[in-house]
């Protein structure tokens, strides 16, 4: 499925490995050619690997399939800023912005494609005052890319510190000089510039040389002494300080109003708890749980479309953030819920249970796979609705009689199908069908179709000479005999039934007589042997000790034909010639 290698090629991308994403991306495309997020999360893999021209072309693609989707102008504007085209970069940023302008994706992409574009200008202007020689390197969105795509500077991007000094950088390139002390630095400059620059880290410092007894002169002693001198520990910016702090304040508020907004969820306060969720995503956009748990308030509320676009939005969060599996399936649960509370054709079932598969491929959850199993019961009862007319089904059934009387019998079969499927309640068609089993020989079928007749109408005369004539033809005489001895129950005079009772009685008579034919009679006892009744006489210590008396104690004979069960089996041996009378 294509749900299931696009969750493939998103765990390859977040672990690095940009090739196999590429690959499980492009398998998804083949089955799911219309899926914008496909060519999207593509388009961003190529452009981890520094291959911008595939990234713009399935940008450019992304856009075309979904052109009010902010992310994609997101995917367009880095492709461009790749291959240093800043102009339609920034167009493309602009574009995002106008239809989803709180996007600060968008917004940091943009700011990064001007600044690289005024560099760029400069630079062609031969702007005065010397530039640096890693400019290059530090301009435009793929500066981000690069550094995500090293193990080693990936973990630096958790530091805000380094974070800041990237984003002086980037604004001024001048300013490497003022960090080249930072080792983490030194290290984002090698991936940057696909070189390995040697670096190692504070701890590492050089052994102290060995003193010597050489004696120096006073100004070569300062310098040796000016080299060893530690280099003081920089000072924590107090902006980068009070950014760390407000941020880790702001989480702190959201969890708090995520925690107020479960009281009163809990006391069916739901208007009270929607404004908490609320406030808590304004403060914290980084956690879904606040999406998902404001999408199920709506969903007790019945506000369905409105818990279906929080899952949605909790969704495409959860990507962008790589967020928990079970988180988004829990989103794409609820979402299918919804979408189930508003079905009301089967048609309306089908996206409910897309929602709900989608979300067993993220997570498997007994509880969603219930609600998947009810989704598909529900569309299947109301198809079954939405199909019936009893109007259509006599008129199918008519036709299936004009086949039959032309002995047509597979199209008389379509027919009377048809004619189930459109009124299920209705005898006739299946007792028609059971007879067109018959003539096909197709005997199992014919009886569960004569079997199904007589259930859904016990009085039906016409079913149990179906079921008869079924039994009939598999030779198993008994029970075709009962069956038209409980139709006549309902019509003692029926011809069919009473003409069924007389060949059965015959074919029973001729076993008992003897009068069958070697081959006749391997065949009764072959059938016989597969009957589980029979089965269980023949393994029953009672009746083989009665059939030991019947060959070898005439007496002890006597006393068992006085028994009726035991007679009874006795008889059923006969007719399935197991036992023979001579």
């Amino acid at each position: 499925m294509a749900d299931e290698a696009k969750a493939k090629g998103n765990a390859a991308f977040s672990a690095g490995n940009f090739t196999e994403a590429i690959t499980h991306f492009s398998e998804a495309i083949s089955l799911a050619p219309s899926n914008h997020v496909l060519y999207s999360n593509r388009s961003a893999a190529y452009a981890s690997l520094g291959k911008y021209q595939e990234a713009l072309a399935d940008a450019q693609k992304t856009v075309d399939l979904k052109h009010d989707w902010g992310k994609g102008y997101s995917r367009l504007g880095a492709a461009y800023s790749g291959l240093h085209q800043y102009s339609d970069a920034v167009s493309a940023y602009k574009k995002g912005l106008e239809i989803d302008p709180s996007n600060e994706g968008l917004k940091s992409g943009l700011a990064d494609a001007q600044s690289a574009q005024a560099q760029a200008q400069a630079r062609s202007r031969g702007s005065s005052g010397p530039a640096s020689p890693f400019g290059d390197a530090f301009s435009g969105p793929e500066m981000w890319t690069k550094l995500t795509s090293d193990a080693t500077t990936r973990v630096f991007l958790q530091q805000p510190d380094f974070v800041n000094m990237m984003k002086d950088i980037q604004k001024n390139p001048n300013n490497l000089n003022l960090y080249l002390k930072d080792q983490r630095v030194m290290q984002a400059l090698g991936v940057l510039l696909g070189v390995k620059l040697s670096t190692r880290m504070p701890e590492e410092d050089d052994e102290m040389p060995e003193a010597s007894t050489e004696r120096k002169r006073p100004a070569e002693a300062e310098v040796v002494k000016e080299e060893k001198r530690p280099e003081p520990a920089p000072e924590p910016d107090p902006m980068e300080v009070s950014e760390e702090k407000e941020a880790k304040e702001r989480k702190a508020n959201a969890q708090k109003e995520k925690e107020e907004g479960n009281a009163a969820y809990k006391k069916k306060d739901f208007e009270n708890a929607i404004q908490h969720y609320t406030n808590a995503i304004e403060l914290d956009d980084g956690d879904i749980s606040f999406i998902t748990n404001r999408a199920a308030v709506y969903l007790e509320m019945g506000k369905y479309e409105d818990c279906i676009k929080d899952c949605d939005t909790a969704v495409e969060r959860g990507r962008e953030l790589r967020s928990d599996y079970k988180m988004i399936a829990r989103a794409l649960t609820r979402k299918g819920t919804a979408l189930a509370k508003l079905a009301k054709t089967s048609k309306d079932f089908e996206v409910a249970i897309e929602a709900f598969q989608k979300a067993l491929t993220e997570h498997r959850n007994p509880d969603t796979l219930k609600k998947l199993n009810d989704a598909e019961k529900a569309k299947k009862e109301l198809e079954q609705q939405e199909y019936f007319s009893p109007e259509i089904a006599d008129e199918e059934r008519e036709k299936g009689n004009q086949f039959f009387k032309e002995m047509k019998y597979p199209e008389a079969v379509k027919h009377y199908t048809e004619s189930i499927k459109r009124n299920p309640k209705d005898p006739r068609a299946y007792s028609n069908r059971a007879a067109c089993y018959t003539k096909l020989a197709a005997l199992p079928e014919g009886l569960k179709d004569a079997e199904k007749c007589i259930e859904l109408d016990p009085t039906f005369v016409k079913g149990y000479t179906r079921k008869g004539a079924v039994q009939f033809f598999m030779k198993e005489y008994e029970k075709a005999l009962k069956t038209y001895q409980e139709g006549l129950k309902h019509d003692p005079q029926n011809p069919e039934l009473l003409d069924g009772v007389k060949r059965c009685v015959e074919q029973i008579n001729k076993a008992n007589r003897g009068d069958l034919t070697p081959e006749e009679l391997k065949e009764r006892q072959a059938k016989g042997m597969q009957d589980p009744e029979i089965q269980n006489i023949l393994t029953d210590p009672v009746m083989r000790q009665v059939l030991s008396d019947f060959q070898e104690n005439p007496k002890a004979a006597q006393d068992h034909m006085k028994n009726p069960l035991v007679m009874d089996k006795i008889q059923k041996l006969i007719n399935a010639g197991i036992v023979q009378v001579r």
